[in-house]
């Protein structure tokens, strides 16, 4: 997968397209964000742009460090319910089927799962430069 493993923080755990979440080598603790790659596709029209589609399961009470993506991001919630908020926006929550937008030069201050004791899960459709990573630490 590139050199997005590289990049994303200690708490989250890559899994390789088409890999089921459970093939890790060992069981996530609770702190642990797993992201699966679901696709990546060029835009034959828009030469250098590409799709990456993920989703991202977070534990109860999981939470994300603060990054940006370098990229249109389109969050789809799933399962459960999520907070969200970008630098200089209000924090939104939201719950399964409720949708949040982040532009290229946002960044992402806030990204966790609203329950201390529920699991959350959302799709994430990213429109990016093709072969660059998708997530970017911010110090």
């Amino acid at each position: 997968m590139r050199r997005i493993a590289r990049h994303i923080a200690t708490a989250l755990l890559i899994v390789p397209l088409g890999a089921p979440a459970q093939q890790t080598s060992a069981p996530p603790a609770a702190h642990d964000i797993v992201v699966k790659q679901l696709m990546t596709k060029a835009l034959s029209d828009i030469p250098g742009k590409e799709v990456l589609a993920i989703t991202v399961d977070y534990p109860p009470g999981g939470a994300d460090p603060i990054h940006r993506h370098d990229a249109h991001a389109f969050v789809y919630v799933l399962e459960g319910s999520i907070v969200m908020g970008v630098k200089g926006g209000k924090e939104v929550t939201l719950k399964a089927g409720e949708t949040f937008y982040e532009g290229p030069d946002d960044v992402h201050t806030v990204g966790r799962n609203a329950s201390k004791t529920r699991p959350a899960k959302f799709l994430v459709v990213l429109v990016k430069n093709k072969g660059t990573d998708f997530f970017l630490p911010v110090k």
